[in-house]
């Protein structure tokens, strides 16, 4: 397995669904970063589920910040931090190893590794793990929002059809979506959205959706063609999420739809700096950042694991079978999935300016005259 991402910064995630923790490992941070828990409880909280739209299997998610932090302030030596398995049900998955669940990667890890994988909770592949990244992300997050002003704000698209507005882009829209536990920026685009979700769950079935996200106050220049492009990085990290099918920036597919005339982003100058008047390329051309607000819109696919009967075989007898599950499983993780995004960028965007102006960027800033 390949658990470590990162040049400048490296985050590193361990542990299994059902084993005794899970937790990460950030290497290359700054010294001298505030660690503000209480945002990291806030990101763990809208991670965590909530209430009949997501699975029945809670947990506060206590986490021990065990090494890289000293008197509130990271130490810059690798800050691990291990967050406790508490609510766990091994029995649930008894039966899996012989009949791998449609669309997971049950059948996919035991052909990888051999039957050595741990099955229980989906093991190492579970979304559990991601608690781990969230925690990472609120950290990196924080610091970027101190050292450069950047925030990062994720909502609700879509859910099956039905839709929330587009976000615009601003620092203050983040901030009211930031505040929100559903996160939607209209509040009837919520209500009908866990209305979707709901009665998936009653048919035992599932949905997905699209999350859409802004990344604001990202200094000019950021990014490292060919292969470390911002859009590059991103995409990376965003489809390391388990469920995630589809990323794209800016207008994204729909820009195919435009003539040139249209697309390009006409460059003017406003309260004496360089902008662009419309937003299509999502704030990055040539895979490095204007200073517009990044936008990123990625797909999630419908839950996995359903309470219908599906088509499967039997790894043992060779033979076509069907499975129907029990156990706790979310009717959609698009709603939680919406915090992970934000941890993912927030992992990016610092390891992509710890690229270009150095690991002590995060702690001091960078005087940028470029933007």
């Amino acid at each position: 397995m390949k658990n470590t991402f990162g040049s400048s910064i490296t985050v590193t995630v361990f542990g299994e669904s059902h084993g005794e923790a899970i937790g990460v490992v950030i290497d290359g941070i700054a010294p001298g970063i505030v660690i503000k828990e209480e945002k990291i409880k806030s990101a763990l909280s809208k991670r965590r589920p909530h209430g009949t739209i997501s699975t029945a299997r809670t947990e506060e998610d206590p986490f021990t910040l065990l090494s890289g932090v000293y008197e509130g302030k990271t130490t810059g030596t690798p800050l691990t931090a291990v967050i406790q398995n508490q609510n766990t049900r091994s029995s649930d998955y008894a039966a899996l190893r012989d009949t791998p669940r449609p669309s997971h990667a049950d059948f996919t890890a035991e052909a990888k590794y051999h039957g050595y994988q741990d099955p229980r909770g989906g093991g190492h592949f579970s979304g559990r793990v991601t608690a781990g990244l969230v925690l990472a992300g609120a950290i990196l997050s924080s610091a970027l929002e101190d050292a450069f002003g950047i925030r990062i704000g994720t909502h609700i698209l879509s859910v099956k059809g039905v839709c929330d507005r587009k976000m615009t882009g601003s620092a203050e829209e983040i901030s009211a979506l930031n505040a929100r536990p559903f996160p939607t920026l209209t509040e009837d685009a919520g209500e009908r959205m866990r209305a979707v979700i709901e009665e998936a769950r009653q048919r035992g079935d599932s949905v997905g959706g699209v999350l859409e996200s802004t990344i604001v106050g990202v200094p000019v220049g950021i990014g490292e063609p060919f292969f470390d492009s911002v859009e590059s990085v991103l995409s990376r990290l965003l489809f390391s999420v388990g469920g995630v099918k589809g990323v794209e920036f800016g207008s994204g597919f729909d820009i195919t739809h435009l003539c040139g005339s249209q697309a390009n982003d006409a460059f003017v100058i406003k309260d004496g700096k360089i902008k662009t008047e419309t937003n299509h390329s999502g704030g990055i051309q040539g895979g490095i950042t204007n200073g517009m607000p990044i936008l990123v819109r990625t797909a999630v696919k419908p839950t996995p694991s359903i309470f219908k009967e599906q088509d499967t075989v039997s790894l043992s007898l060779g033979q076509n079978t069907t499975i129907t599950l029990t156990g706790r499983h979310d009717p959609c993780i698009v709603h939680r999935a919406a915090a992970v995004v934000d941890a993912m960028l927030a992992i990016g965007i610092a390891d992509l300016i710890a690229m270009r102006y150095g690991t002590d960027a995060l702690k001091e800033g960078i005087a940028c005259n470029t933007d």
